[in-house]
């Protein structure tokens, strides 16, 4: 990663910005297989609701992937390799907490990607304890009381469609049932425990935040955003004092605003704004610090603002790149973060707040990848058939020119209202060092452009939207160092819908396709939600249409209906245990297809869900991706379907 701050004269800056210079400099190019790439470390923070530094700060908890599959670990603060505190060679383990007065854990997992999330503790001898234990139900750690005797957990084991809070004793881990939910999604808790603030869902473009007094448990849940028209709203988290809400509102323009609503007055006031939307904002224990961050064109803006002087903390020492996952120390004296950029992944840093000097811990890059081999991205925007200009990210490999042009990629990211971002990413680094071009498109709908882009899709999907993806090919057509006539499109989830819409309704503008555990049949897939999406169903079902009485346009929109249209050559991946996109989606597809006598290759994971987390699992799908686009873009024609099969 380059340093934040390059100063070069102007004689040599101009020098090493000319081609035969950059020729002259450039090592000759290398390439790696996906494992080299997939060697690189991933990390996950501890949750920003715990304590991140254990009570003497000497350590830090976060999850790491380094055995193969994520498990929670201390990294020292001195430095030095982290330490497992769990040991899964299955299902992925993430650390959550540090108890607030000894050095215990919250740890929280499911079972192999089934996203039944259970609550753990691993005790201070490294035994885990199932404190929500049962086999039908997810929990989730909510957050600590200010005297550190409580924390409070969220469970659907009472109602599958509703979330309940549990208060448990730090002690004895006996617990206590203080909101009995009735179609709210409960967002954030007072450290005293009194206040709980609600989110509930109206539709995809509308809705409103309660708080509910935990002193009175009869007492109904009081609206705090009253209003008129389509306003969407969020929950960041109650100030440390307890006394301010902190929540997100599109009230007031395109993009989403901070404000902060006042529990004893009712009293609301603008806390931030930006020309972006504001993506989070939370505070320090003691409240000193406000750290917010803004989603400035798929990139971070963080702010850590010292509200006793309102500077910023300028930190020193920190590569360029996007920082995120700030926690603080007990006594608020250091923080630690993550810094990413589009070619090194997210590594640790400790910074000294009174200095601004900050320190790296990990360095998460395979030491065998050379840096300079990886692409740096630019945001780039077409335009799409109506004239509406489309956000995308665009990976040029090295060495693609007018005189050595290369295949590309279509990438459509999941949602329906997701959002691609510049940042490392193995699996698009992987195909840009084999000579794939990757547009990964931020079609209508997608979040982060405004209220306005995220709605023009709304029940137009698999039409507007694909259009956006087709004009996206369109514009890497436009690239004199982008072959015409080879380009492929990917995605996953909502993305993988995109794909296997894009070779049925627009059979002829790409090459192949690559499906990653897409929707394949809306009928079926909106009457099979996971039940612990009740709160939010009205709102899903207002955005993609009620299948009770929308079944028709379902099936128009729903690409195993029209299959019969596909005919050039197909990848699915799927795990066996996704909840929100069953396999039997995926099964039927690749059963329809092959009997086009299309090339179809079918790769299912028995032991991952909606998302793939082990590490080999991720191996073998980046292999499978380039391997697949190399016989179909760089090879010569289609084999026939049954010599595809797996």
């Amino acid at each position: 990663m380059r340093p934040a701050v390059l100063v070069l004269s102007a004689a040599l800056a101009l020098a090493a910005c000319t081609p035969a210079a950059e020729e002259a400099k450039a090592p000759p190019h290398q390439t790696y297989d996906a494992r080299t790439f997939f060697d690189t470390t991933s990390i996950s923070m501890a949750n920003p609701s715990g304590f991140a530094f254990s009570l003497d700060g000497t350590s830090l908890l976060l999850a790491t992937d380094k055995s193969g599959v994520f498990n929670a670990a201390a990294l020292p603060v001195a430095g030095g390799d982290p330490a497992p505190l769990t040991q899964s060679t299955t299902s992925a383990n993430f650390a959550v907490s540090y108890f607030p007065a000894d050095d215990r854990v919250i740890v929280e997992a499911d079972s192999g990607g089934n996203e039944l999330n259970h609550v753990y503790v691993r005790e201070a001898d490294g035994s885990m304890k199932d404190i929500t234990p049962g086999d039908k139900h997810t929990a989730s750690f909510l957050d600590w009381s200010d005297d550190g005797k409580t924390f409070w957990v969220t469970s659907n084991e009472r109602d599958p469609q509703m979330f309940d809070v549990y208060a448990y004793d730090v002690a004895t881990f006996a617990r206590k049932l203080v909101f009995k939910n009735a179609g709210f999604l409960p967002g954030a808790i007072t450290g005293d425990g009194k206040w709980l603030a609600l989110q509930k869902e109206i539709t995809s473009a509308n809705n409103d935040l309660y708080i509910a007094d935990l002193t009175r448990p009869n007492a109904a849940p009081k609206l705090i955003t009253q209003h008129t028209g389509n306003i969407s709203h969020g929950i960041y988290e109650f100030t440390p004092d307890n006394k301010s809400l902190a929540y997100a509102t599109d009230e007031h323009g395109e993009f989403i605003q901070a404000w902060t609503y006042d529990v004893a007055s009712g009293a609301k006031a603008e806390l931030l704004k930006a020309d972006w939307d504001v993506m989070f904002v939370t505070w320090s224990p003691s409240g000193r610090y406000r750290v917010s961050a803004i989603n400035a064109d798929a990139s971070t803006q963080l702010t850590i603002l010292d509200t006793t002087s309102n500077t910023p903390v300028a930190l020193t020492g920190v590569p360029a790149g996007d920082i995120n996952n700030v926690r603080f120390n007990r006594n608020e004296s250091q923080i630690a973060f993550a810094v990413a950029s589009d070619t090194s992944p997210a590594d640790v840093f400790v910074a000294d707040l009174a200095t601004g000097a900050a320190r790296r811990l990990t360095t998460n890059l395979n030491p065998a990848i050379d840096e300079s081999m990886l692409v740096t991205t630019e945001v780039v925007r077409y335009k799409s058939f109506d004239g509406l200009d489309i956000p995308a990210i665009l990976f040029k490999p090295k060495g693609a020119s007018a005189e050595d042009p290369v295949p590309a990629v279509v990438d459509v990211h999941g949602g329906p209202g997701g959002q691609n971002r510049k940042g490392y990413t193995a699996l698009y680094q992987h195909l840009a060092n084999h000579g794939y071009a990757v547009l990964r498109v931020n079609n209508r709908g997608s979040s982060g452009y405004g209220k306005t882009f995220f709605h023009m899709d709304d029940r137009k999907h698999g039409e507007v939207d694909l259009d956006d993806v087709v004009y996206g090919k369109k514009y890497l057509q436009t690239l004199d160092w982008v072959q015409k006539d080879k380009i492929a499109v990917m995605g996953g989830s909502y993305g993988g819908y995109m794909v296997a819409a894009a070779l049925a309704f627009r059979p002829d503008e790409f090459n192949a396709g690559i499906d990653i555990f897409g929707v394949t049949n809306w009928v079926r897939t909106l009457k099979s939600i996971p039940p612990w999406w009740g709160a939010q169903k009205d709102s899903l079902y207002d955005e993609m249409g009620d299948p009770a009485v929308d079944e028709e346009r379902h099936q128009r929109i729903s690409p195993l209906f029209h299959a019969a249209n596909i005919r050039k050559p197909l990848l699915v991946i799927q795990g066996a245990n996704d909840p929100r996109v069953l396999q039997v989606e995926s099964d039927e597809l690749v059963a329809a297809v092959r009997k086009n006598n299309v090339p179809v290759e079918y790769i299912v994971f028995p032991d991952e869900g909606h998302g793939f987390l082990r590490k080999e699992n991720r191996i073998k799908a980046s292999d499978a991706y380039v391997a697949f686009l190399d016989k179909y873009l760089k090879g010569g024609a289609a084999a026939p379907a049954e010599a595809a099969r797996p």
